[in-house]
């Protein structure tokens, strides 16, 4: 069957984009987004419509799986969600409803100690768990150290952005973005062409907290966005948990507070959080698989080489101004050199753009 048996859900979707429950009401009174169609009288239709059209001609150009509330596989955690997305659009090796699901959210400045626990409990995970996937929503911080991780790890991870599939933001995680499709991938509601406004980050909250088992908070400020999520995940009856911060971290304060509210259990590792969700655990640890990101050489550039050496030969770092006036190049091709290399595990970045190779 051809992508166009998606049109009308597609144009009900961008008809209804601000009124998701409207559009959900139609589709429980009328069974399907063709029959809701047919019922209405608004003035944009035909303009939804024609964009529908060009939607399922994108794609299917580029290969883009489709799920609507009409399919069975449309993931049955999310659907149990009152405000569950009519459609959500996928690119790369998406499984989302299979073996246990965890989502990790967090500040997007985390700190040196938030990073570590971060990795700490997706390599854990892996290796007590017969199956787990990473979700969470791509952003700086602990989002993206916990795909990196997952990717490391040889685990699916699933990036939820707040866009369409046809751009990645922030572009310099588009590495992880691709290493994903092999294990995991991306999920979104939003069709092509849609740009990250900031409403549509609390919008795809939704997703990464209604498609878990147990969602994760590793260090939040007190008025942190992962907050909203951490509610959300409240509202979804999803097992919420928190990392503990000392009662002066500034970057643990939200996590603090939940836990002290009593929304979200205290965990330190990983087993806390699979004993208090009854998981079983393998028979037997496995070490995690050291997955290269796609798209990466193993063996680097001439460039990279350089600043290798250089981080090699400095015992405490070097600070990114100084490896850019050594080396004289442009300082943005210098940074997305380090972050290719830190991506794969050759070196480290430190609080104040100081840069240490991993020995």
């Amino acid at each position: 069957m051809t992508v166009n048996r998606y049109i009308y859900d597609i144009a009900l979707s961008m008809l209804y984009r601000n009124r998701l429950r409207k559009a959900l009401a139609l589709l429980d009174r009328y069974g399907t987004a063709e029959e809701a169609w047919r019922t209405l009288d608004e003035p944009e239709m035909a303009a939804c419509l024609q964009r529908a059209r060009h939607e399922c001609e994108w794609i299917e150009e580029h290969r883009i799986r489709v799920w609507t509330l009409a399919d069975e596989d449309y993931p049955y955690r999310l659907r149990q969600c009152p405000d569950k997305p009519l459609l959500l659009y996928g690119k790369g090796n998406l499984h989302p409803s299979d073996g246990h699901v965890v989502s990790i959210v967090g500040t997007r400045q985390p700190t040196q100690r938030g990073k570590e626990e971060t990795e700490l409990l997706v390599r854990e995970l892996h290796e007590r768990l017969e199956s787990v996937t990473i979700v969470s929503g791509g952003a700086y911080g602990i989002d993206i150290t916990a795909h990196r991780a997952a990717i490391q790890c040889g685990i699916p991870t699933i990036i939820v952005p707040a866009h369409g599939l046809d751009r990645i933001y922030p572009f310099q995680h588009r590495p992880e973005a691709v290493a994903s499709l092999e294990h995991g991938g991306l999920l979104t509601e939003f069709p092509s062409g849609t740009e990250p406004l900031a409403s549509f980050f609390v919008q795809r909250n939704r997703i990464v907290a209604g498609l878990a088992d147990a969602v994760v908070v590793v260090e939040s400020r007190e008025r942190g966005g992962s907050l909203i999520t951490a509610q959300m995940a409240v509202d979804y009856n999803r097992e919420l948990f928190a990392f503990p911060g000392r009662p002066t971290d500034v970057s643990s304060s939200g996590c603090n507070k939940i836990i002290r509210q009593n929304k979200a259990a205290l965990i330190t590792c990983a087993d806390d959080l699979i004993e208090a969700m009854q998981w079983t655990k393998r028979d037997t640890a496995v070490q995690p698989v050291q997955t290269q990101i796609v798209g990466l050489r193993d063996d680097l550039t001439p460039p990279q080489q350089e600043l290798l050496q250089k981080l090699q030969e400095a015992e405490e770092g070097m600070h990114i101004n100084l490896l850019v006036m050594e080396t004289e190049r442009p300082y943005g091709e210098v940074a997305s050199d380090l972050m290719m290399m830190e991506i794969q595990g050759l070196v480290r970045s430190l609080p104040g753009g100081i840069y240490r190779f991993m020995r």
